[in-house]
């Protein structure tokens, strides 16, 4: 298995939108058990686009022979709950670690796209995984606008909540890197 610049990109990028999936995945489950359609429905449609980007990423574990992280079982508990509990707070609760994560991985993603453009050199794969990142860095930043947009910030916990997630998600980026 590869330990390579590229393989780190790949396995962390694997791991972040199992994240994603599970964190929205806990949200709709809080949502649908509050019968909050309408977040249930806005929810549903970001974890559809994150499906897509893990699906990418997924694929290209198995085609680059990369490993995914071992963490991933840990990741998926502590995401899925994160994701839970922040929708059965509230929904601005929700949209705050959208805003959290999202913020994130956006900083994430451009850092890597600054990487992977520095190191082209004509390597097609990593044109390739850049304009892909470019285009899934859209879509969270959608996510984190929409967060915005439904009131986030007007959460009245939003600052400890937004550190806390932040926090959080940096400390899962750094160790799927490198384990």
């Amino acid at each position: 298995m590869k330990t390579t610049p590229l393989a780190q990109i790949i396995r962390v990028n694997h791991a972040g939108e199992m994240g994603a999936k599970v964190i929205y995945s806990g949200q709709l489950l809080a949502f649908k058990l509050k019968k909050q359609q309408n977040f249930f429905d806005l929810t549903k449609h970001m974890l559809n686009q994150e499906k897509k980007h893990f699906d990418y990423f997924n694929q290209q574990i198995l085609s680059q022979q990369v490993r995914p992280t071992i963490m991933q079982p840990i990741w998926q508990l502590g995401g899925f709950a994160l994701g839970f509990c922040t929708a059965l707070i509230s929904p601005k609760a929700a949209m705050v670690c959208t805003v959290a994560v999202e913020e994130v991985i956006d900083k994430h993603y451009q850092d890597q796209i600054d990487f992977l453009q520095k190191t082209s050199n004509a390597n097609t794969i990593n044109d390739e995984i850049s304009t892909k990142i470019k285009q899934f860095q859209s879509e969270e930043l959608e996510h984190r606008d929409t967060a915005y947009h439904y009131q986030a910030k007007q959460f009245i916990g939003f600052n400890p909540l937004y550190n806390f997630i932040q926090a959080i998600t940096k400390v899962a980026i750094n160790i799927s890197k490198k384990i």
